[in-house]
């Protein structure tokens, strides 16, 4: 076994983070960043369809309900589901800096069982700002947002440009994304995965 994981410890010199003027209200529910994300988006049948809200500061709640396509064990959700659960409610938390970021790393410790039928009640926040680098820790939690603690996870986020996404992306569902008229919507398209 190794030493502590620096790799996600904010730099001396890292700052707070400030929450952009246009940032969602608190409450704001943010809606699905691109409809065919896996996590938040309408478009996949079998996705999570989290929804986040906007919280105090920069953070967000989150809550979405396992399904039996989301198991792994027989009855349990499956571990990357849960993960996917925590990187794409600490990856909306870009959207209150206004700014896009892939995940750089993801540390994701899985506490308790997570049954079919529960819903997990996500909350993430930004802890530390330092250059490009965002990071952020996140929990989730069943049977309410004062549940048990059943996965947690800290996160380092990289800020990029769109370029990231237009050199690396198929080019069709760049060209669909970057055609939506609704240019929040377009912008937040390239918000999330790397």
């Amino acid at each position: 076994m190794s030493g502590p994981n620096t790799a996600l410890t904010p730099p001396a010199d890292a700052t707070a983070p400030v929450r952009h003027p246009d940032a969602p209200a608190p409450g704001e529910l943010l809606g699905a960043h691109y409809g065919h994300c896996f996590g938040c988006g309408e478009g996949q049948p079998h996705g999570l369809h989290l929804e986040a809200r906007a919280g105090e500061g920069v953070s967000v709640t989150a809550e979405f309900t396992v399904k039996p396509a989301h198991q792994g064990a027989p009855g349990l959700a499956h571990g990357g589901v849960l993960a996917t659960a925590l990187d794409e409610t600490l990856g909306s938390l870009n959207w209150l800096l206004r700014v896009i970021a892939v995940t750089g790393r993801l540390e994701t410790d899985f506490v308790r069982p997570v049954p079919v039928g529960t819903v997990l009640h996500l909350e993430a926040e930004v802890t530390a700002v330092a250059g490009r680098k965002i990071y952020s820790t996140a929990i989730g939690r069943t049977g309410g947002p004062q549940g048990p603690v059943a996965v947690r996870a800290d996160a380092l986020f990289i800020e990029v440009k769109v370029d990231h996404f237009i050199d690396n992306g198929r080019p069709e569902e760049i060209r669909a994304a970057m055609a939506d008229p609704d240019q929040a919507r377009r912008a937040r398209a390239f918000e999330v995965n790397p």
